[in-house]
């Protein structure tokens, strides 16, 4: 028999045993709870705006667990390594090692925020900013709202605050991602020439059925010459803007005087080819653009025109084969892991709500254009350009784009490394061509792209950048700088047009918004110029941007305006940031 001392140990060891494994699952439990609140804490903390996101090396970005990426991993394709976001904070709570390693100074950022904040006070409708540096999102921040006023021209108190992932009109920053960015990679494949014709894809039609027209200001060129003319026009013309059509026929209205390009309500539109916004308007549209006379023999000067990229787009899906959303998406935005970019945005997940709203009243200019079809109602989600909307139905190489600041510099920074991943995209040669001075006499001018130039863009890129400097800008208020040498790319938008027109009498394409500094664009490459890459005090350095700001700002009024007028206002705004800033600084 087992003695008693014995059984005692026995059941000493199995009692221990039992406590052993009880306090292990319960230590065990812990520990997935503890794991648990941590990354709903990490979750919390990505909404808080605005972010600053550290340049740290590829080996710390490789320690990110998958349980941290799981969520993310599930719902969209993996970014690229050197689009991963490691780390991030608020501003108030960052410290100065983060603004060390992107090479610009904090101070920057503040003032940047500090106007922007004070011109939304004052009556600006909204913005969204992102800025990479050396292939890094460093900076993403959103102000304002989503739709700042009422038909009726007062301030909405539902207009929905803007965040990060608030979608924006791009306007003619769709030229460039959208037609630009595949015309790139057709010509890195060796698919595309950019001295084909465009009758190669358009067909004969679109010199044949050339309408004769005697413009105002054209070369009052005879038919025959005319249809010669098309005949020739390569890919490579429509791409310098040297296509010879007038800068913005349109297809939609009705009442158009064919000799001056003007509205008048008292003409007829000889190219007019509905506005259904529907497949058959866009076919009756690329028949119109077929007809559609030169304003000058392509080559011998240069003309803004929509038209030049609304045929780059068809040429583009006649290579493709896909409509240039599908193009983008599977192209580019798929690989990348990017949500936010897409055409028609109620046609592709997303809600008006979801979106930056532009004019108030349709593209009526508060009342002063009409025509039967045209929309009334304040546009949020939907294209704001009339002939992307009406005669394109949404999807045109010239507008249409709609995309958030972040998703927008992170295509800006494919002209810096060419690559998805280790895939190549664009061969170094096609960058550099397509980014190069057209011609020693138009520096400014790449193939598509906005070049600073000897400093002829300044408006947009700022005093500071160099000649190599490209990007593009779009009516709706939206600006895509890229700089090669400084290895940044700045993606800022804005819905300026989201606000009443002024004085539709005077000039009914000039809204409320337009007056004010944040519409400039240009003033932040101007101030992140200002301290990027030196290590020294940039408190005068800003403080003469302010002080130019305010100038302007007091040029601007009039002793007529009231108190009301939005030039007065960006006044008042310029003074208190100045005030401001002296108080802050001790100056």
């Amino acid at each position: 028999m087992m003695s008693r001392r014995v059984r005692a140990r026995r059941f000493l060891v199995q009692f221990l045993i039992v406590t052993a494994a009880v306090l292990g699952i319960a230590a065990v439990a812990l520990f997935l709870l503890l794991m648990d609140a941590e990354q709903k804490s990490r979750k919390e903390d990505t909404s808080r705006q605005p972010e600053i996101f550290d340049a740290v090396p590829k080996q710390a970005e490789e320690m990110h667990s998958a349980e941290q990426e799981s969520d993310q991993m599930a719902e969209m394709p993996s970014k690229p390594e050197d689009e991963q976001i490691v780390t991030q904070s608020t501003l108030n709570e960052t410290n100065e090692d983060l603004f060390a390693a992107s090479g610009i100074h904090e101070e920057c950022f503040r003032l940047i925020e500090d106007i922007i904040e004070t011109d939304v006070r004052y009556g600006f409708p909204g913005a969204q900013l992102a800025v990479m540096r050396g292939g890094r999102l460093i900076y993403a921040n959103a102000w304002g709202s989503k739709n700042a006023y009422l038909p009726d021209g007062t301030p909405n108190p539902d207009g929905g605050k803007v965040d990060n992932d608030t979608l924006y009109d791009l306007a003619s920053v769709s030229k460039i991602i959208g037609v630009n960015y595949a015309l790139q990679k057709l010509v890195s494949e060796g698919r595309l020439t950019l001295d084909e014709h465009v009758t190669d894809y358009l067909g004969e039609r679109f010199s044949a059925d050339t309408l004769e027209i005697r413009y105002k200001d054209g070369t009052d060129a005879d038919l025959e010459t005319q249809r010669q003319w098309k005949a020739a026009l390569t890919l490579r013309e429509l791409l310098m803007h040297q296509g010879g059509f007038p800068a913005d026929p349109r297809y939609f209205n009705p009442y158009i005087n064919a000799a001056t390009q003007e509205y008048d309500p008292d003409s007829e539109n000889v190219l007019f080819a509905g506005n259904g916004a529907d497949e058959a308007t866009r076919q009756a549209t690329v028949e119109a653009i077929c007809r559609t006379p030169l304003l000058y023999e392509p080559g011998t000067k240069t003309v803004y025109s929509d038209t030049d990229y609304m045929i780059l787009g068809l040429v583009v899906e006649s290579i493709t084969g896909k409509d240039l959303d599908t193009c983008l998406k599977e192209e580019f935005c798929n690989p990348m892991g990017l949500t936010h970019v897409t055409y028609n945005p109620l046609q592709h997940g997303f809600s008006a709500t979801d979106c930056a709203a532009t004019e108030l009243n349709g593209n009526t200019r508060d009342g002063y254009i009409t025509f039967d079809g045209i929309r009334t109602y304040t546009l949020q989600g939907e294209v704001h350009d009339e002939k992307a909307w009406y005669s394109m139905g949404g999807v045109s190489g010239h507008a249409g784009l709609f995309s958030n600041a972040t998703d927008l510099a992170r295509l800006g920074n494919l002209m810096l490394s060419g690559k998805i991943g280790d895939r190549i995209v664009f061969t170094p040669e096609v960058i550099r061509d397509f980014t190069a001075p057209k011609s020693p006499e138009a520096k400014n001018w790449g193939l598509g792209w906005w070049r600073q130039g000897d400093a002829q863009r300044t408006k947009y890129f700022g005093t500071g950048a160099g000649d190599g400097v490209f990007g593009h800008q779009g009516w709706t208020g939206t600006l895509l700088m890229i700089d090669p040498e400084r290895e940044l790319v700045i993606a800022f938008l804005t819905n300026k047009i989201n606000s009443p027109v002024t004085d539709k009498k005077s000039n009914a394409n000039k809204f409320n918004g337009n007056w004010y500094t944040t519409s400039t664009l240009g003033f932040v490459p101007e101030i992140l110029y200002r301290g990027m890459d030196e290590d020294t005090d940039v408190t005068g350095a800003l403080e003469e941007v302010i002080d130019q700001l305010v100038a302007d700002a007091e040029e601007a009024v009039t002793s007529r305006m009231p108190d009301s007028h939005p030039a007065v206002k960006n006044r008042d705004s310029k003074r208190e940031i100045a005030m401001r800033f002296s108080e802050e600084t001790g100056g």
